[in-house]
């Protein structure tokens, strides 16, 4: 028995997720391009990334700002890389001694490429903040993404090829 049905005025944690969807005038290679090269997911993310490679199971980090009990580190290990389609990396950080930022962090970060007719459709889908724990991150990732995705399509109308005519 549950805790829920031992005591029905019980609450559970609500899970939620932060969806991000743009369609940029690039090829999916580009947008590929500025998510999955170390330098370009630095300038995009605004952290320093350590050991970054898009190949399943191999783990990397972010450095941003510590808080309390924690380091600022945020652990991560690719679970999908589908070349110019689809990637998709696990995101955890903060303590157990926080509360507000920095509090554990357990998420999933996807990234879906798909190619329209006006270039590509990108969508990120950063899942699994568990509320009310995470609401300080859910609200600041929240806006904070959408500023990212803004930020990926100008790195990648940088390092685009241009269409023939």
């Amino acid at each position: 028995m549950n805790d829920v049905a031992a005591n029905p005025g019980a609450q559970t944690p609500l899970t939620q997720a932060i969806v991000v969807e743009e369609v940029f005038p690039h090829a999916p290679e580009a947008i590929w391009r500025a998510l999955t090269t170390g330098d370009l997911i630095a300038r995009w993310l605004k952290m320093a990334i350590k050991g970054f490679a898009p190949a399943p199971g191999v783990a990397f980090t972010f450095q941003t700002t510590p808080a309390g009990a924690w380091d600022g580190v945020i652990h991560c290990r690719v679970l999908e890389a589908v070349p110019n389609q689809r990637l998709s990396y696990a995101w955890t950080g903060g303590h157990e001694g926080n509360v507000g930022y920095g509090a554990p962090l357990d998420t999933v970060v996807t990234w879906v490429l798909t190619p329209v007719e006006a270039g590509t459709r990108l969508r990120l889908v950063h899942a699994g903040f568990v509320l009310p724990r995470n609401e300080t991150a859910f609200k600041g990732m929240s806006q904070g993404w959408k500023t990212v995705v803004k930020t990926i399509e100008t790195i990648a109308a940088e390092h685009a090829v241009p269409k023939p005519h």
